[in-house]
């Protein structure tokens, strides 16, 4: 459906850009995310996209840091939720996983292959505190350690999207167990909570 053409703010015309971006990206991938078809979903030129994020390289990297404010946002709110019922790790390592699956894991695993780089936001610091705050060694072990398992997760749920059924076959998983993530999932909750001593 084609919006008409509309004079807007620039910083609503950059949030519906970025909301059609973010549609597109959802429901085919980072390949879907094309300026012409932002620009007949928001009811605006091709140039007219151009003008506020300049290139399609740069409007992906806006898209990953909008996913990032959305899983900042998210983050708090899961962590709020997660501690007030107990820290029931499954539920924190599955809404990570949502995210990912609307299409983000895709496009930071395709802008780093284009050479993009973020220079360490710390988006995933508040679980990384979290953790940290439930270990019951945590006077013990350095948060580094802590760190190095929410890194190890997060790579793992990035490339869920485009290398998770390949990489379960290759180590000789099959049918089921090598399509859905949901075992995956169970397991990176397991091993995850024995890392960090709170199983």
């Amino acid at each position: 459906m084609t919006s008409p053409r509309v004079r807007r703010p620039p910083d609503e015309a950059r949030r519906l850009i970025l909301d059609a971006a973010e549609r597109l990206l959802a429901e085919g991938g980072v390949a879907a995310v094309q300026v012409r078809v932002i620009a007949t979903l928001v009811g605006m030129t091709d140039a007219g996209i151009n003008h506020h994020f300049g290139t399609r390289d740069r409007l992906l990297e806006a898209l990953l840091r909008h996913g990032g404010r959305k899983i900042r946002a998210g983050v708090a709110e899961v962590l709020d939720a997660w501690l007030d019922r107990g820290a029931d790790l499954g539920e924190l390592v599955e809404a990570l996983a949502a995210f990912y699956r609307r299409g983000y894991g895709e496009l930071a695993v395709a802008l780093h292959a284009a050479g993009w780089r973020d220079r360490g936001s710390g988006m995933l610091a508040p679980v990384v505190d979290a953790l940290h705050a439930l270990r019951a060694d945590a006077a013990d072990v350095p948060i580094e350690d802590t760190r190095l398992a929410v890194a190890a997760l997060h790579q793992a749920l990035a490339t869920e999207s485009r290398y998770g059924s390949a990489f379960r076959r290759s180590a000789g998983l099959t049918g089921r167990a090598s399509t859905s993530s949901g075992p995956q999932l169970r397991w990176w909750t397991t091993h995850l909570a024995r890392s960090l001593g709170l199983s």
